[in-house]
């Protein structure tokens, strides 16, 4: 294969992958609809969490919690390299939860593919995140963290689809994904 045709397989890439994901809503009263509506992609009888049933463990408690690297990125704000989540190929109907204690955070349908190797979305479900500015790499960035455990997820930027702008970009250790099951069509 010539290096130009590589190199333009390589570039399109990212753009054939998003044609997997569904568009987001074309305009706000369709983005308000999914965070209304977001409790019709929960398995049936699913229990969840509130935001305000707050949840406080140990650092030891959340050792024995949580994997290394879920440890690593909710307690003390790392990130996953990108491309190793198997959440990025995620396209089942469903919710993703906080890896840490279970609180919905997005939908599936909230999901698109951004082409950066971590799962992204163009909006949350609503109270479940706080955010704070992070200086890591200079710049300011918009870090946010679930609103029940305190976990670390990511960081938001204004790069997304329309009509947010937003792109949530979630380390895929930090989330849980619970498929809609035995719901009745």
């Amino acid at each position: 294969m010539e290096r130009r045709s590589l190199l333009k397989i390589l570039a399109a890439a990212p753009f054939a992958a998003r044609a997997a994901f569904a568009a987001p809503p074309a305009n706000m009263k369709g983005i308000e609809e999914l965070q209304k509506n977001w409790k019709t992609l929960l398995a049936a009888n699913a229990s969840v969490p509130l935001a305000t049933e707050r949840l406080k463990l140990s650092k030891e408690e959340w050792r024995k919690r949580l994997s290394p690297e879920a440890y690593k990125v909710l307690r003390e704000e790392g990130t996953e390299r990108a491309g190793t989540s198997p959440l990025n190929d995620e396209k089942r109907p469903g919710v993703f939860a906080c890896a840490g204690c279970g609180l919905p955070v997005f939908t599936s349908a909230m999901k698109y593919e951004s082409g950066t190797g971590w799962p992204s979305f163009f909006t949350t479900i609503p109270g479940v995140f706080e955010k704070k500015t992070d200086f890591l790499l200079i710049v300011p960035r918009n870090e946010y963290h679930c609103a029940r455990c305190g976990g670390h997820h990511g960081h938001v930027f204004d790069d997304g689809p329309p009509p947010t702008g937003q792109r949530w970009c979630n380390n895929g250790v930090a989330l849980r994904f619970i498929p809609q099951s035995g719901r009745k069509a």
